[in-house]
């Protein structure tokens, strides 16, 4: 087929409801020129796309009301086109990779992505999540440009790291544990009971003591809630895994005399590494959203 571009515009002008004469002004063409234009696209399409009778505006018929849309999504694909090189020429990223921890605030990031999309409707966005420990390997090995997570003492030299915010830490049981009836637990009455811990026994990580001789280890804040509401035992928890509302109802905050330091939450990326545009955009609105949740 020849059919171009200009013969697309032609034909979704003329459709929007102006006479060849109206289109022929506002594109500073001879209406002849305009009608030849829809003549030819007519010709290599195979199909008549306006009914035409002396004295009448053209209509759309059946076929030409069928392929309108497709000629506008072509038009629109054109136009994804030049805005892409547009921002590839001004250093915009093709695509954005971010890790974030599992257990990360859900609506400060999602807020972050949101204006992502509003600012670079053109980036493609790869969003993953991670356990303890994934989410640094992943930059640290080029599978993720930034990553999101909680800062622990082993963090990788390699990695150039920026502080967001912080997270309280709580220390929970389910609603019918032992513990939850007084809703106060010391120290020596916690060491009783059987406590959750994040794997591994060397995480590095606030509230990674263990004061109690039975334990039971996970790799995720959530499965720890899940575990919790088992009535399996007790553990400290950031405070918005405890605020989930799936776990409203089944989890108990316990009043203690020691609660780990708050969590410390990082933005970090390689520091041989150049961040485009986009990323450094991103990371403007994750210290925007995410200064304000200590």
């Amino acid at each position: 087929m020849q059919w171009n571009l200009e013969q697309l515009q032609v034909f979704l002008s003329v459709a929007e409801g102006h006479s060849f004469s109206a289109v022929g002004r506002r594109m500073s063409r001879a209406q002849s020129a305009v009608s030849n234009a829809i003549a030819m696209l007519e010709t290599d399409l195979g199909v008549s796309l306006f009914e035409r009778s002396s004295g009448r505006q053209p209509r759309l018929t059946a076929a030409g009301a069928a392929l309108l849309e497709e000629a506008r999504e072509v038009l629109r694909q054109c136009q994804r086109l030049e805005g892409r090189a547009l921002g590839l020429v001004r250093g915009e990223e093709v695509s954005l990779r971010l890790a974030q921890d599992e257990a990360m605030p859900y609506q400060p990031v999602l807020d972050s992505l949101e204006a992502l999309a509003g600012a670079f409707p053109l980036l493609e966005v790869q969003l993953t999540s991670g356990a303890q420990g994934e989410v640094a390997r992943k930059v640290i090995e080029r599978r993720a440009d930034l990553g999101l997570l909680f800062h622990h003492e082993a963090m990788p030299e390699a990695l150039e790291r920026q502080r967001l915010g912080s997270i309280e830490m709580v220390t929970v049981c389910g609603a019918g544990h032992p513990l939850a009836d007084s809703r106060h637990a010391d120290r020596r009455t916690l060491a009783r009971h059987r406590q959750l811990l994040m794997a591994l026994a060397d995480s590095r990580y606030p509230g990674g003591e263990q004061i109690s001789p039975a334990v039971w280890r996970t790799d995720s804040f959530y499965a720890m809630a899940e575990l919790l509401m088992r009535n399996l035992g007790w553990a400290w928890l950031p405070r918005h895994v405890l605020q989930y509302p799936t776990y409203q109802g089944q989890l108990v905050e316990l009043s203690s005399d020691w609660t780990p330091p708050p969590l410390l939450v990082e933005l970090v990326c390689r520091r041989d590494q150049a961040l485009g545009p986009a990323a450094l955009w991103l990371a403007e609105r994750f210290t925007e959203y995410l200064q304000g949740i200590g």
